[in-house]
């Protein structure tokens, strides 16, 4: 016959038998080894560093060391929706950056739209080295693309003249870079430029003089621009667009 301590302890073995088989009913985990190690969190991934050596030149909010540019006959400079808008001129409007800037190894890129007007809706001037040059979009008429300019040849008169269609109201993406012995261009996956500029006379036309080193300009052309930015080149880049002896 069971003692009364003997019952005590056979209903608590029960007892306590019946709470775990309720708690895996329930869904919660029967830990056979309640001293095991829990599995480590999986590992973190790598921040993505896409587009980090990049700095932004306009903040979409305001000119901040962008300032309108004195042609004379210039519309009202404005920046509206995340968009700098270079109002139709008479001849030019545009914008002149008075900030720090690299003159060699480095990369500019920026979207363009010919709002209104049919002639050039971006003149793209970027330093090179001492001097500058201009990458023109949209130029005589409104097709000439090139670098003015080279030898004293403008882009419609150069080797770099290339004649392209451009819609109104259609954003294309620009890009420049300049290495000591090379310039080069994209119009949106497009290499529209890549020229030797060694032992050539590398300046802008008379123009746009007042946009040098830096500056954005458009003629009797309403324009928009907008993600403005620059990086320095790896050295692996620049090693790159070293021209091949000829």
């Amino acid at each position: 016959m069971l003692t009364q301590t003997t019952k005590c302890g056979f209903l608590c073995a029960v007892a306590a038998s019946l709470l775990l088989l309720a708690g895996c009913a329930c869904g919660r985990p029967c830990q056979k080894n309640a001293g095991a190690a829990t599995p480590p969190p999986p590992s973190t991934p790598a921040p993505d560093k896409t587009g980090s050596d990049w700095e932004s030149l306009f903040d979409g909010e305001s000119l901040g060391d962008w300032k309108v540019t004195d042609f004379g006959g210039q519309g009202e400079v404005k920046v509206e929706g995340g968009k700098l808008i270079l109002p139709m001129g008479n001849n030019m409007t545009g914008v002149t950056w008075a900030g720090e800037i690299a003159k060699i190894d480095y990369e500019i890129e920026l979207d363009a739209m010919r709002v209104t007007g049919s002639d050039f809706f971006c003149a793209l001037t970027f330093p090179v080295v001492d001097s500058s040059a201009s990458l023109v979009l949209g130029g005589w008429g409104g097709s000439v693309c090139g670098i003015s300019s080279l030898d004293g040849y403008d882009a419609s008169d150069n080797s770099t003249t290339t004649i392209r269609e451009f819609k109104n109201g259609q954003w294309y993406h620009v890009r420049a870079r300049v290495t000591q012995k090379r310039i080069q261009a994209w119009l949106d996956t497009d290499q529209i430029v890549d020229v030797n500029i060694t032992g050539k006379k590398v300046d802008v036309r008379i123009e746009v003089e007042l946009c040098k080193p830096l500056g954005i300009a458009t003629w009797q052309t309403t324009g928009a621009i907008r993600n403005i930015r620059v990086r320095s080149l790896t050295p692996d880049e620049v090693k790159a667009s070293v021209p091949k002896e000829e």
